[in-house]
């Protein structure tokens, strides 16, 4: 199988220093192992993204000295893949409609007990509220979540190999991790016929992702991720999660960090080489 990473920017501002890392990183890996880079369009909120965004990604990556084959994967054109993947799991009895807003959930909260984490990787970790509803009840204004108490009873508990610095070594998936830390995520939001973790998994392994290449802050996510590639059958890959890029009060770079956007660098006269050693990658010879 062919050494595979990809890069999967979302077309909503400006690509800043800490996406040149991630996309730059990804690619020398795929390129010390004569591998491929492949370069992914994660559109799926189509109420942020813009087709200006996306032309300018495109723009810095190449400005960056990246190539990629074409035609680009884009998440929405893949609603239908996403929609079957739902629809199996709906069949498998995990999931189950939601129709609670943010106020409400925070409401159901409650007083925080000790030693019951109460966020995690898919935000405020659900009280369960709408857990007994059936799919029948579904309407327009709910969400789709996953029963994890379900779900990791269902699945074949995968182990996956990180080689990323921070996390490096061999993970077994948690059942009482998933279910105390994770919960019952999110697997279609409203309006946009998916969420990012089902999208993720289904688009890595659609496109043959042998090494998936991403920040340190998704490393949480891990465990969601590869319950749902047991779930729904898919290949896990290795996993790397590298540090982040942050600025001088030691905050992680976004996308409203516009100082550091790609295109502001490359437009006051910078090279793709001073961007790799802006974030401590080895410059190209040559």
């Amino acid at each position: 199988m062919t050494f595979t990473t990809r890069f999967a920017p979302s077309p909503t501002g400006p690509l800043h220093l800490g996406h040149a890392y991630s996309a730059l990183l990804a690619h020398d890996m795929a390129q010390a192992e004569n591998g491929a880079f492949l370069l992914r369009i994660e559109d799926i909120d189509q109420s942020r993204a813009r087709a200006g965004w996306e032309a300018q990604i495109y723009q810095d990556l190449a400005w960056l000295g990246l190539a990629w084959p074409r035609p680009v994967m884009r998440q929405s054109d893949r609603l239908p893949r996403y929609r079957a993947a739902v629809d199996r799991l709906t069949a498998m009895g995990l999931t189950y409609p939601c129709r609670c807003n943010r106020a409400d959930i925070e409401t159901a909260a409650g007083a925080p007990q000790e030693g019951v984490p109460q966020f995690g990787p898919d935000g405020r970790i659900y009280p369960g509220t709408c857990r007994n509803r059936q799919p029948s009840e579904t309407s327009d204004r709910d969400v789709t979540r996953l029963n994890m108490e379900k779900a990791v009873k269902a699945a074949e508990l995968r182990c996956f190999t990180e080689t990323g610095a921070e996390f490096q070594g061999l993970h077994a998936l948690d059942p009482e991790q998933l279910i105390t830390a994770a919960g019952d995520i999110i697997l279609v939001r409203r309006t946009m016929g998916s969420s990012y973790h089902l999208s993720v998994v289904i688009d890595d392994a659609d496109q043959g992702i042998t090494h998936a290449v991403r920040g340190a802050d998704l490393f949480e996510a891990t465990q969601i991720h590869v319950l749902l590639q047991s779930l729904l059958g898919l290949p896990t890959p290795v996993y790397h999660h590298h540090r982040l890029i942050r600025d001088e009060a030691g905050k992680r770079l976004a996308k409203r960090d516009d100082a550091r956007a790609i295109a502001k660098y490359r437009a006051q006269g910078a090279t793709p080489q001073d961007i790799r050693g802006m974030v401590g990658l080895p410059l190209l010879s040559g």
